[in-house]
């Protein structure tokens, strides 16, 4: 098994973790067999999120009873002290647990600090200093954020998008986490199902050895390609190398991450879904893209109120009415120019 330590905290696990986001959507029981079964060859890196609605309290289930043998990470999306400590006590009590292994602030929109006048900072390590969580983290998709954070020097680990679809940018920061002794876990490793060669995405992430890749997973035979990867390791060959300029040629530009931090869009349009479907729709098999229902959520896209809530939250700067429209005209034209 090929290993990762993350940085100062001194957490060291196997170099393929599991993200919880997805398990929200499968029932109970299923969540908690995937959970187990990853448990079981050899994963002990769990990530989830108050905001992943049930998916703490699937995690918590799966593990009862053996809280010393894996790490879990969580998320609080909290914006005051109040909040905080009602997220981190629901935490606790959903993963059946008195303590967290690294608590992250969920994508704010700036750096919380000592004296910010948040009191968010202050939360943290009074949590901290009680011993509820060991480590703190942040997670964001804001380049400027992350720099910040790692500035500062007050955070254990970065949460940040990281594929082989990275800028030089998002190179810069892999490198100066290292600099900094700081781990560096590696989120939307798949760019929201746009990288559909899991092999690639593994080889590439491979290449860094401070950075945790999490891998999102709902499916059994999702999880199983990727516990094949811990005995059998994708290396970076030619044809890999292949896969990942095509699809860099493809995807380079402006398009859609699918994080949803858009969300809610007052005309009901399922943005993250929405602004990215024509890429998607090329990428991966298409039935699914093109039922009814999918038909109706697209045509939604006609009443955009052009209220501009979606382009001043999405934190890669995209002009996200735009590419609905330009989403909206591609999907009309794969239909064949059939009206939806």
């Amino acid at each position: 098994m090929t290993k990762v330590t993350l940085g100062k905290t001194g957490i060291t696990v196997e170099k393929n973790s599991f993200g919880a986001l997805p398990i929200q959507r499968i029932s109970k029981d299923e969540a908690v067999a995937l959970l187990r079964k990853a448990y079981a060859h050899g994963v002990t890196f769990y990530d989830t999120a108050r905001y992943y609605t049930d998916s703490e309290e699937k995690v918590g289930a799966a593990f009862q009873g053996m809280r010393d043998k894996i790490y879990i990470a969580t998320k609080t999306g909290a914006t005051c002290p109040e909040q905080f400590w009602k997220d981190l006590h629901t935490s606790l009590t959903n993963l059946q647990t008195d303590y967290i292994d690294i608590y992250q602030f969920h994508n704010p929109s700036f750096c919380p600090k000592p004296g910010d006048g948040t009191g968010l900072y202050e939360a943290m390590l009074e949590a901290k200093e009680k011993g509820m969580i060991r480590h703190i983290g942040i997670t964001n998709h804001r380049l400027h954020v992350a720099h910040e954070a790692i500035d500062s020097g007050l955070y254990e680990t970065l949460q940040f998008p990281f594929c082989y679809l990275a800028t030089e940018k998002d190179l810069e920061l892999v490198q100066k986490c290292k600099e900094a002794d700081m781990g560096f876990i590696a989120m939307k490793s798949l760019s929201g199902g746009l990288i559909t060669n899991s092999a690639a995405a593994y080889a590439f992430a491979a290449q860094y050895e401070n950075v945790l890749p999490i891998w999102g997973v709902q499916r059994e035979r999702e999880l199983d390609e990727f516990l094949s990867y811990i005995e059998h390791p994708p290396v970076m060959n030619e044809e890999l190398r292949a896969v990942i300029e095509k699809d860099r040629r493809e995807l380079q530009g402006e398009f859609c991450r699918g994080c949803g931090y858009c969300m809610p869009c007052p005309a009901g349009i399922e943005i993250n879904n929405c602004a990215r479907m024509s890429l998607m729709i090329r990428r991966a098999p298409s039935a699914a893209q093109l039922t009814e229902e999918m038909q109706a959520k697209m045509k939604k896209i006609e009443g955009c109120l052009e209220c501009g809530q979606c382009k001043s939250k999405c934190p890669y700067g995209l002009d996200t009415p735009a590419l609905l429209k330009k989403n909206y005209q591609d999907y009309c034209e794969i239909l064949g120019g059939k009206e939806i």
